[in-house]
């Protein structure tokens, strides 16, 4: 048996199309304007920004880049969030992460406008995330419900098991998950036993970072497997899942490249959108 391969480029382009039809079909006098910070000089940060930066133009909206030096402090930072959060030409805010070190990324996230905070990483938005309200679901914990969606998958009662405790992830797509009647595992780098876990899920989401951290032994036959992990091996992008031995062993697994990455962008551009005609109205 070999996986059904969930083709995330292909989901994320009908995710474009149906925004940018949405859009210019609107009766909006103006468009929607992400502001994207971007502090220092990291390569793989400076990508990712301008692949969100072309998907905006791909879908009709306007984006602005704040580029800061690495040795910006706190407060310089607090600032442009403040000015960007009083200026109603801008619908949403993006600050790149990771951030460096004299920066809190939990006060960075926590200044900016909860409606603008189109990453949805505010205590005020994983708070209401924790009630049942997904209306700003982090980009990425959005990108793996909606590639789970393209399947025939029931959630109630799978055991999921998510690998890596981010906020970014792991958290926000633990809640979710939760509200959809799952059973949630998550674990961390002092988890014992990690493969005792795996091998129970019905459904396993790895976002660590390691290539190949999660082999063929560790999973069940038919396992659902979902890669957000990133790494470079060799000058090629690879994922935490050993791919190719996993792929003839899961009933669904995700590619890196062009799985879980594609989705969130464009699950990005969703959240700015929403955010946006919310804005409009008030």
């Amino acid at each position: 048996m070999t996986a059904h391969i969930l083709d995330g480029k292909k989901l994320a382009l009908e995710i474009e199309q149906q925004i940018a039809c949405e859009v210019n079909e609107s009766n909006f006098s103006i468009k929607p304007k992400l502001a994207v910070i971007l502090v220092g000089e990291n390569s793989a940060s400076q990508l990712y920004v301008e692949k969100k930066q072309l998907a905006c133009v791909r879908v009709g909206f306007e984006t602005q880049k704040f580029e800061l030096p690495s040795s910006i402090s706190e407060q310089e930072v607090l600032v442009l969030i403040q000015k960007l959060n009083q200026d109603s030409s801008i619908h949403g805010i993006l600050v790149q992460l990771p951030l460096p070190a004299q920066l809190s990324t939990e006060h960075v996230m926590n200044a900016i406008l909860p409606i603008k905070d189109v990453d949805g990483f505010s205590s005020h938005n994983i708070g209401l995330l924790a009630h049942g309200n997904e209306f700003l679901l982090s980009a990425t914990a959005r990108s793996v419900l909606r590639l789970l969606e393209t399947i025939p998958l029931d959630f109630k009662g799978k055991h999921f098991v998510i690998v890596g405790h981010t906020l970014v992830v792991a958290r926000p797509l633990g809640f979710a998950l939760v509200a959809r009647d799952a059973t949630v595992t998550i674990t961390n780098k002092f988890t014992q036993n990690l493969s005792d876990l795996t091998q129970k899920a019905d459904v396993i989401v790895s976002a660590v970072g390691k290539p190949s951290l999660i082999t063929n032994e560790m999973v069940k036959e038919n396992v659902i497997a979902v890669d957000v992990g990133i790494s470079r091996v060799n000058n090629k992008v690879v994922g935490d899942l050993d791919f190719e031995n996993l792929k003839e062993k899961a009933s669904y697994i995700t590619p890196v490249p062009g799985g879980v990455g594609p989705v969130t962008v464009s699950c990005l551009l969703e959240n700015t959108w929403n955010s946006f005609k919310v804005q409009m109205q008030l």
